[in-house]
């Protein structure tokens, strides 16, 4: 497909670069009398009048994943990754307001009590993990390093036969698939607190394309069931428990959703979990209705970064590896500067 080539707008002054790594309130009467004004200015058109209609879809863009000193900022190799990218994500929009029919941003949802955070597991003396990204396997189950916390399953509703039964399988489940092995992560992302708001500056970014468009923001939950990870917003870690009963169902409504735009942008945080996840899930539903539909994906690799925590792991191989699968299936890598519209 040939995108149409348009001309970019200038970036409002509004827009702080200094200020994106910093958790502030968006003056949002304000803002948006700011937006439409531009939209006047610039003579920007309603979305509903778009002949090409591009979604931008913004993986988990969340101050607990972006900012410094958050729960689990992804600072990739340079330190500062997930700041920069969120730099150039918001230029990015501003510069291409015009051409965004419509901006899905995602929002990893978790509460204390799920399967990846510490209080779900302990240890023989009642101890939870050390979150350094510990991983737990089917052998350490085995040999008793860590089995589920009892005291958790009233709160889930369920007994503790099942949950053992199900952490087992879920375990077992990872490995088959070739997947991550499950990771206890830092509580981070907490419904209702700081860390599962989107970043300011993106915040603002986005509200001011929503004005501006007359285009309203599609947030996208994910996360939020406390017995599978969640990495992809479009599809969970695990479908079925042990006993084949349904844990969760991938987001069909979605996939259908993003095949019908003219093209698909895609950034955001982490590129070697939550955004390589969702690209691939992406794939899979393309390849099986019409292999050329990954024409239509481009993703922004200067608005993405992956985990990288030092001495520890680094996913920037698995990352980068995942990528050049994307490009070798027809999606395009590109960056934010790049005239792709």
């Amino acid at each position: 497909m040939n995108m149409p080539i348009s001309t970019q707008l200038p970036i409002p002054t509004h827009f702080n670069p200094d200020k994106v790594d910093e958790v502030w309130r968006v003056p949002y009467q304000h803002l948006a009398q700011l937006a439409q004004n531009w939209a006047k200015q610039h003579n920007i058109q309603p979305s509903h009048l778009d002949k090409t209609r591009v979604c931008l879809l913004l993986i988990d863009v969340q101050n607990t994943f972006c900012i410094p000193d958050f729960e689990l900022f992804v600072g990739g190799q340079s330190g500062r990754g997930a700041v920069d990218d969120n730099v150039r994500l918001c230029e990015f929009i501003y510069r291409n307001l015009g051409e965004i029919t419509t901006i899905i941003p995602t929002l990893d949802t978790h509460t204390a009590m799920q399967i990846f955070h510490p209080i779900f597991w302990i240890n023989s003396a009642g101890e939870h993990p050390i979150t350094a990204a510990t991983s737990i396997t089917p052998a350490d189950i085995d040999q008793g390093l860590w089995k589920v916390n009892p005291a958790v399953a009233f709160s889930l509703n369920h007994s503790y036969e099942f949950l053992e039964k199900h952490a087992y399988h879920y375990v077992k489940k990872l490995t088959q698939d070739g997947k991550y092995p499950l990771t206890v992560w830092p509580y981070h992302s907490m419904l209702g607190g700081i860390g599962h708001a989107l970043v300011s500056a993106v915040e603002e970014a986005i509200f001011f394309h929503c004005i501006a468009r007359n285009s309203q923001t599609q947030f996208e939950i994910k996360g939020d069931n406390p017995l599978t990870e969640n990495y992809s917003v479009l599809r969970p870690e695990v479908l079925f428990g042990f006993d084949n009963q349904s844990i969760a169902q991938k987001n069909a409504r979605l996939i259908e959703q993003l095949l019908k735009y003219d093209a698909v942008i895609i950034a955001g945080q982490a590129k070697s979990h939550c955004v390589a996840w969702t690209i691939d899930d992406l794939l899979t539903d393309i390849q099986q209705i019409d292999a050329n539909l990954a024409k239509k994906v481009y993703l922004l690799e200067d608005c993405t970064s992956p985990v990288v925590v030092p001495g520890v792991v680094d996913y920037t191989e698995a990352a980068d590896a995942a990528y050049k699968r994307f490009a070798l299936s027809g999606m395009h890598i590109v960056k934010s500067s790049d005239t792709i519209f």
